[in-house]
């Protein structure tokens, strides 16, 4: 798995239709797009699901044109050197849109009220006065003054709180893994819940915004319903199975839930009363798409061409400014005196080291090192290999 020059057409395929604003990234001098070929340099793709895919040796970076990964072999794509990417923050204005769409519309009853209005059909003239006497039954709440608790405050909750604010709403947040980035764009006046049942606790509406995991799987549950206020509206734009669907149709049952909006229908939400069932809109929209799809194929490019990795799932980020210079990108283990091994190979054959980074994520690590001295271009495939032969190296190229 290795290439020597920049100049060899590096091969992309697509296994989603994925915006053409994105594709457009990559130039037609150095990249071709091809999604019949059998061995690409890359793959960009949206749903996909990768799992029984067997990957060819050619193959060094798959983008997710979204945030989600679970239709990628992530650990597979690992133990063969391959950088996964996806583009975390990109859809991230269309689904608070969505959350504050969702949230003031089930406040005031409104998805129940087209729906009822849209009986009317055929009443003629008895329609405003139907209307009239009908609509009270859809009275609902504003929810200026009102709590919404964000659990979650990455790209998307952050904005979440923020709009939420200026609407006028109290904000309490949750996440103990909150990034600087983060915290910088948060308003100071989101209040921190030091625990998330705090949150449950004091509030009227709960949106969450967390990967699904092991730890999340099932975290909305019989025990979390007991502790929340009465009617609760409870938004989930992140993943179906972060709730646990049998105990919150007891807690619908129950009132302790008044609305719950799912943007992940099944047969089993679908037969639930006070359920907004929405078919997986919440980064539907053709800027979210197009924001998704440059940036995919931007972090694509720029690993194919300099070794830097921004926003890989199971790589580190790692990057150095990219002066032309030969480069050595290496994915190795993380064990002690890789570095040295690595530097070693270069003085071997007397190259000496302009710029170097190393990162490391558990198990693993990536070490870019510029070469400083012009480097034999007959020596490369030897140099190369000398490389790969150094125990620990899963992929190395020389750029």
């Amino acid at each position: 798995m290795s290439t020597t020059t920049l100049e060899k057409v590096k091969t992309i395929k697509t296994l989603n239709n994925i915006a053409q604003v994105g594709l457009n990234v990559f130039t037609k001098d150095n990249f071709t797009i091809d999604n019949n070929s059998d061995n690409p340099d890359a793959i960009v793709l949206r749903s996909y699901n990768m799992h029984s895919m067997e990957f060819a040796n050619n193959l060094k970076a798959i983008a997710r044109a979204g945030a989600g990964v679970n239709n990628i072999p992530v650990e597979k794509c690992t133990e063969q050197g391959i950088v996964v990417f996806n583009t975390p923050g990109a859809n991230a204005n269309a689904v608070k849109e969505m959350v504050l769409t969702t949230l003031m519309a089930s406040s005031r009853n409104l998805f129940a009220g087209v729906a009822w209005t849209k009986t009317l059909e055929g009443e003629g003239d008895q329609i405003p006065k139907l209307v009239e006497a009908g609509k009270k039954q859809f009275v609902g709440k504003e929810i200026k003054g009102k709590t919404l608790g964000v659990i979650g405050l990455g790209a998307i909750g952050a904005l979440v709180a923020n709009d939420a604010l200026d609407l006028d709403m109290d904000v309490i947040g949750f996440d103990p893994f909150i990034s600087v980035d983060t915290a910088w764009n948060l308003s100071r006046k989101v209040q921190r819940a030091m625990t998330i049942e705090q949150l449950f606790a004091n509030s009227d509406y709960i949106t969450v915004h967390v990967p699904y995991m092991d730890s999340t799987k099932g975290m909305f549950n019989q025990e979390i319903f007991s502790i929340m206020k009465p009617g609760v509206h409870i938004l989930n734009f992140s993943r179906g199975e972060l709730v646990n669907e049998t105990d919150m149709e007891a807690a619908i049952e129950s009132g302790i839930v008044g609305k719950y909006i799912t943007d992940f229908p099944n047969e089993n939400v679908l037969k639930m009363k006070n359920v907004v069932s929405i078919p997986h809109l919440g980064a539907s929209t053709q800027e979210s798409e197009e924001n998704c799809a440059i940036m995919a194929s931007r972090q694509v490019k720029e690993f194919l061409e300099t070794g830097n990795i921004k926003n890989s799932v199971n790589f580190p980020n790692a990057s150095l400014p990219y002066t032309g210079k030969r480069r050595v990108a290496a994915f190795h283990k993380n064990v002690p005196n890789m570095v040295g091994q690595l530097t070693q190979a270069l003085s071997t054959y007397q190259l000496n080291i302009a710029d170097m980074v190393n990162r490391s994520r558990g198990d693993y690590a990536y070490t870019l090192i510029d070469i400083d001295n012009k480097i034999n271009e007959d020596i490369i495939p030897e140099f190369e290999e000398k490389i790969k032969q150094i125990e620990g190296i899963v992929t190395t190229r020389i750029i």
